[in-house]
Parts: structure tokens; C-alpha cells; sequence
């Protein structure tokens, strides 16, 4: 499989490896993407639909678990997201609202769970039965992002996404 080096603004790579890209394309802005051999109507029900959503979304190496997935998707509709990680005590919540969705192209979000929160966009782009799939990040400042990058924000990403691809894959042949 193709794999892309990534870059920051700063040219280090930030992740790579299966046909992924994740670079910062701005002080404020980082961007993902991977193609998939599955058709936009597929991508675009894995992420808006919770009992789909729920089977691909953790990175398993993570050893975390969702223990709950509440998911609105349109215009004004919330979602709320609630992981378990062993080692840690409490659960973790990750909740806000949707600000855009048009259905098959794409979903924006915003990350209410702190003031940091960015703001996500995932579009879906369909061509001769391929979907590139483009995960944008607007964070609130030049800062917030520095600290995301240092702290992994994208570390998880390319093993969520082969999910997505062995989970859509499953679905594709039903």
C-alpha cells in the first residue's frame, strides 16, 4: 500500500503508513486523509451512524473501551462519546454538536469537553468507486494545536482508519 510521509508546517512528519496523510497545513489547521475502495454512502453511514460508529472507532492497541455512543447527526444534533481506559480512573466524555452535514459528503463537528476544542470536518469524496476521506481540524489557536501535535493528536488515526477500512470492507460484501 502507499505509504506518505507526513509533514507538519514545521516539514517533520506527523504520521504516515497505509495510504494516510496527516499533515498541519496551518498555524491552526491540521488535515488526514486515506482513500477507501468503498463507496461515499458507506464511509459516510460508518461515521454518522452510532451502532456502526461504535464497531471501528477505538484504536484497539489502546486497550480503551466505549462504553457509550449517542450520536445526533444533523444540523443542531449532539453526539456523546464515553471511553474507558483500564489504567486510567474515571471515564472520559467527548461530546458536542453538529454544525453541517450533508448526507454521503460530509459531517463538521465541534469538541465541546473543553475549551480547546476544535472544530472537525470529514468530507467524503467518491470517485470510480474509491472515497478519499479528508478529516480537518480547526483548533481555537496556533498553541492548542502545538499542544495536540506534542502530545500524539494524530497517534491513533492510521489504526482507526484500517478499521474503518476492514469495517466497510465487511459491509461492502453484505
Amino acid at each position: 500500500m502507499d505509504q506518505t510521509a507526513s509533514k507538519t508546517a514545521g516539514n517533520e512528519p506527523v504520521a504516515a503508513g497505509n495510504g494516510m496523510t496527516a499533515e498541519r497545513i496551518s498555524d491552526r489547521e491540521t488535515m488526514v486523509t486515506r482513500s477507501f475502495d468503498a463507496p461515499a454512502r458507506l464511509l459516510f453511514a460508518a461515521w454518522s451512524k452510532a451502532e456502526l460508529f461504535r464497531e471501528w472507532w477505538v484504536p484497539a492497541s489502546y486497550g480503551m473501551t466505549l462504553l457509550s455512543c449517542e450520536m445526533d447527526v444533523r444540523v443542531g444534533g449532539g453526539y456523546r462519546l464515553v471511553f474507558k481506559h483500564p489504567a486510567a480512573g474515571e471515564p472520559m466524555a467527548f461530546f458536542g454538536r453538529y454544525i453541517d452535514v450533508v448526507p454521503d459528503t460530509r459531517i463538521s463537528w465541534t469538541n465541546e469537553e473543553s475549551e480547546n476544542g476544535a472544530v472537525t470536518t470529514v468530507t467524503f469524496t467518491e470517485q470510480d468507486g474509491r472515497t478519499l476521506v479528508t478529516i480537518h481540524d480547526l483548533y481555537p489557536s496556533k498553541e492548542v494545536l502545538d499542544a495536540e501535535i506534542e502530545g500524539g493528536a494524530t497517534g491513533g488515526m492510521g489504526e482507526t482508519l484500517d478499521q474503518l477500512a476492514a469495517f466497510v470492507a465487511t459491509m461492502a460484501a453484505a
